[in-house]
Formats: structure tokens, C-alpha cells, sequence
């Protein structure tokens, strides 16, 4: 699915953040990214999305080397990125009207598409329709991140990229969100890349984890998302792991 080959880039005036970086995430694998602030995981992030492009290096994702944003990646960020003046109803619908727009490819080809039954099964999916008519202020910080979450899987993707997403949640409403997003990705047989600064998440989300220190390392979690994994002998020796890992670096 994912193919990054020799990955380097940083940014102007300052020191790499990558450099001849190789990483390999096959098709509907959930990855957490793990790491320090400003070692470089928004950035990966957003290279996988195709808005930042490598200094020397490829990244192919289903064999095709990354040279714009591709139709099927679904990019979701901690903010939401809902429009204040635009109904749930709304927001939800929006991508798919860009698409329609614009054309799969990026170019202004209309399509003819008629995006309202895939906006309404998510909207039912997700538990929104008694919002739908509801502005982003008038609903509660979950409700707006499962509008992003329907917008997004609207537009029918195979690689779904989070960015911190439940951070500013409370507990109760991030773990239901987290559980629901793996139900997702599993029903839709997506491919999962969940960037987080928060350990826990990271075992909960990922059944991989990429650490991102100096050099990355990869940390095996395969019964991420089984029900009482979150209680087990080996999330917890996974979490003091992590934990000194993650210490040491500092």
C-alpha cells in the first residue's frame, strides 16, 4: 500500500527531519506514529497526503509514486475543518461536491454524481442525523469529528490519515471514537495511518506503532482494537515500554 523509499526532507533554514527514511505499510494495516514534539510526525503525515513533497526520496502508495494529492486518501485533522456557516448535513456533503466539481483526476470535469445517498448512510452510520441540520457550534466536539470522519469516508478512500483527532475530546467520548474508527477501517477494509502524542492512543489504534526517534523503531501490537486489550498484561508492558523509549529521548 505504502512505500516510503529513502525519504528526506526538511525545511528551509532548518535541520532535516528525514533522512534516506524507509518504511513499508501494507494494505488495511492500522499504524500509530509515536514521537516527541517536532520529530517530524504532522510532517510524514503530510507527505503521505501528498501537500509536502520529499527533498530526495519517494513515497509510492499503491505503486504510483506521489506527486499530488490522490482522490482516494482521506486526510482528517485535529481541528475538524468543518465550515462554521455550513450545516452537518452540509460539511458532510462537502468533499463529494468538490470531487463532482472538480473530477477525480483534479480537473473541472462535472460528473454528474449525485452525492446525497452516500452523504445520508454515513450520516446514519455515524449516529448524526438528529444534528443534520445543525451548525458546527451547536454540536458537541465528538459530533463535529464524526461530521469530518462521514465527510470523509463519503468520498469512498482505501488510506485513512488522522492527525491527533480525539485530542481535545474527553476521555469517554475519544475512546468511543477510537473504537469506532477501527470498526470503520475493518468494515471498509481501510488502511490506517493515526499520528498521536499520546501513548495510550497509540496502543489502542495502532497494530503497529512507528516511533520516531533517532533511528525509528517499530513496535508490534497485534491485539490492538480486541475487546479487553486495553486491560491486558501486554498493553501494559507494551505502555511501559513505549513510555522508557520515549523518556530516553528526552
Amino acid at each position: 500500500m505504502i512505500h516510503v523509499h529513502s525519504l528526506t526532507f526538511g525545511y528551509p533554514h532548518a535541520g532535516l527531519i528525514f533522512q534516506d527514511f524507509n518504511w513499508k505499510v501494507e494494505r488495511g494495516e492500522a499504524w500509530a506514529i509515536l514521537g516527541s514534539s517536532g520529530c517530524g510526525k504532522t510532517t510524514l503525515l503530510y507527505l503521505l497526503a501528498g501537500l509536502r513533497f520529499p527533498t530526495k526520496g519517494v513515497i509510492e502508495i499503491d505503486g504510483e509514486t506521489l506527486k499530488r494529492p490522490r482522490p482516494r486518501t482521506g486526510l482528517i485533522l485535529q481541528d475538524y475543518g468543518l465550515l462554521p456557516w455550513a450545516t452537518v448535513r452540509e460539511n458532510a456533503g462537502l468533499g463529494l461536491q468538490v470531487r463532482n466539481f472538480y473530477g477525480a483526476d483534479g480537473k473541472h470535469t462535472p460528473l454528474n454524481f449525485q452525492p446525497e445517498k452516500d452523504v445520508e448512510y454515513w450520516l446514519t452510520k455515524l449516529g448524526l442525523v438528529e444534528v443534520a441540520n445543525k451548525y458546527p457550534s451547536q454540536i458537541s466536539g465528538g459530533q463535529r469529528q464524526r461530521t469530518a470522519i462521514a465527510r470523509t469516508l463519503s468520498l469512498s478512500p482505501d488510506l485513512l490519515l488522522m492527525d491527533e483527532p480525539f485530542s481535545s475530546l474527553d476521555a469517554v467520548t475519544r475512546e468511543d471514537l477510537q473504537n469506532l474508527t477501527l470498526t470503520l477501517c475493518k468494515e471498509q477494509n481501510l488502511t490506517l495511518v493515526i499520528v498521536t502524542h499520546a501513548i495510550e492512543e497509540a496502543i489502542a489504534l495502532g497494530s503497529k506503532i512507528l516511533l520516531l526517534d533517532s533511528p525509528p523503531r517499530i513496535f508490534e501490537n497485534p491485539k490492538a482494537g480486541e475487546a479487553g486489550h486495553r486491560n491486558s498484561r501486554e498493553y501494559r508492558e507494551l505502555r511501559e515500554s513505549l513510555w522508557k523509549e520515549m523518556r530516553s529521548e528526552k
